[in-house]
């Protein structure tokens, strides 16, 4: 399975993104407002769209080189629609990376050259599992 040899132009970006945008927020607008329709108190719709917006971000996170533990922030009002906005942005590049991967990244992020110089990769790693480096059984001890 190959790669695509380009990153997404600048409109393909931007609807991708506002797509993931809507995809990650719509969800939690409607059953916010279906909750406060129903027991008529907004508070509730504040604290489940507020809620899902943390779900979002919790998910999102992982692949645009913030931590799942960020959901937090993603769950404040307002600054979690911004941050679900800088993720779904990301996102929207993915598997080409605009941004610096955070030094837990660095291992596997490849800095590019020649006609994509500025961007980086950082695929996952082969399937093939990572395991404890021990000595073999057999072998000789050395000095």
């Amino acid at each position: 399975m190959g790669h695509r040899s380009t990153p997404r132009g600048l409109t393909a970006r931007s609807a991708l993104a506002a797509t993931l945008f809507a995809v990650a927020l719509l969800p939690g607008w409607t059953l916010g407002g279906l909750a406060e329709q129903r027991t008529g108190r907004p508070v509730l719709d504040w604290l489940i769209t507020c809620g899902w917006s943390g779900l979002a971000v919790t998910v999102y996170a992982p692949w645009c080189s913030y931590r799942r533990r960020d959901g937090w922030l993603g769950a404040v009002p307002l600054y979690g629609w911004y941050l679900l906005g800088v993720l779904s942005w990301r996102l929207a590049l993915l598997p080409y990376r605009d941004w610096d991967p955070r030094r837990d990244e660095l291992w596997r992020a490849r800095w590019l050259t020649g006609d994509l110089l500025g961007y980086w990769r950082a695929d996952l790693p082969s399937g093939r599992a990572v395991t404890a480096g021990r000595r073999p059984a057999a072998a000789r001890r050395t000095r």
